[in-house]
């Protein structure tokens, strides 16, 4: 009991060990994102033990019951990373009001539901980092998670080398700080400019809003990398998940407690209604000196499957020693050659004089 003239403390909230705040358990449910389920409890969505409640500061446990809309929590699964290619024309959200496509329709129907580590205008292409886990999404959005976001541009204009530099240290427009750019010309096409961007913060529209500033119109935006996540070759509209060790190992310790992220959990089985698009890769650090160019995709063949000539399968039949290394035929058709423009007749043998006078020969001709 507090002595006279002290005040009294306010009694906090604190988790428990066993426990963790009601949004941030929907949001590792991956059933929304932490600020998207704080407003789905104000908005009388959610009730715990059957009674609905309205304030976010609540501890649940397993043992509590859970109910969005009358339905009970996803069982939370392995935390899970996706590497997708975002082609233009889509918007990144899970509906958009003015009914404009977007990127999870484009999914494939078998995947978990997922949220995006960020966003990309509609225009911009690129990688673009999905994950079902709520409480990784957010900490990857953060600025001081200090991850590098790295751009390939096309952008109309000129601009001096030595401008570009000077981005290193921030720069503010209107209003607006921005943290240190790594910009570099990459190369000249016609009237416009190639460059690489590079910056850890992204803000909205950061690349579009620094570089026109500096007298450049940005008609071309594509992100290549996310941290030690790389587009690579990556097909346009394509996804592929990066494997659990490898996921892991690129998170690191820090970023993987600060997201209590969970490796050890089951992968809840979904039908397959599209089989073959999602493969397991290996995610991959920047190379040094920047991400390389990414080269498009190639076009598909526009002649029918059932018009193209099949092709022959390949024999899996392992080649003996004699065949992988002497290639005797191989070695019978230059000999034959040498012997023309040596003159030399066909029956002398290796020891004799090379062609054209040169060194004799020693062992099997190459």
């Amino acid at each position: 009991m507090p002595e006279r003239g002290e005040r009294r403390q306010p009694k906090r909230h604190s988790e428990s060990p066993t426990g963790e705040r009601i949004a941030k358990a929907m949001a590792r449910a991956g059933l929304c994102s932490r600020r998207e389920a704080e407003a789905w409890i104000a908005a009388g969505r959610v009730s715990v033990n059957g009674a609905v409640i309205k304030s976010p500061a609540l501890n649940v446990t397993p043992a509590d019951e859970v109910l969005v809309d009358g339905m009970p929590l996803p069982q939370r699964e392995r935390t899970r990373v996706f590497l997708y290619h975002k082609p233009r024309g889509l918007v990144t959200t899970h509906s958009d009001p003015e009914g404009r496509p977007t990127i999870f329709a484009a999914l494939p129907k078998s995947l978990p539901r997922l949220l995006s580590v960020g966003r990309l205008d509609m225009n911009t292409e690129g990688l673009l980092l999905l994950t079902n886990d709520g409480g990784l999404a957010r900490i990857l959005e953060l600025p001081k998670t200090g991850w590098l976001r790295r751009y390939r541009v096309r952008a109309h204009g000129r601009v001096a080398p030595e401008t570009l530099k000077a981005l290193r240290d921030g720069i503010t427009i209107d209003g607006i700080r921005y943290g240190a750019i790594e910009a570099e010309i990459e190369r000249e096409q016609g009237a416009n400019l190639w460059l690489t961007f590079a910056m850890r913060e992204g803000k909205n529209r950061e690349v579009k809003n620094v570089l026109g500033h500096l007298g450049l119109a940005v008609n071309r935006l594509i992100r290549v990398s996310f941290g030690p996540f790389q587009l690579g070759l990556l097909g346009k509209g394509e996804i592929a998940e990066v494997r659990t060790r490898h996921l892991r190992e690129q998170l690191g310790e820090r970023v993987a407690a600060a997201a209590a992220s969970d490796f050890s959990a089951p992968i809840i089985p979904r039908r397959e209604e599209e089989p073959g698009q999602v493969e397991p890769v290996s995610a991959t650090r920047p190379a040094k000196g920047g991400a390389r160019p990414q080269a498009e995709p190639p076009e598909p063949s526009a002649r029918p499957d059932s018009q193209r000539p099949p092709q022959r399968a390949r024999s899996r039949r392992r080649r003996s020693d004699a065949e992988r290394i002497g290639e005797p035929a191989l070695a019978r058709r230059e000999l034959r050659q040498s012997h023309r423009f040596s003159g030399r007749p066909l029956g002398d043998k290796p020891g004799s004089r090379g062609p054209r006078g040169g060194a004799p020969h020693r062992g099997r001709p190459r």
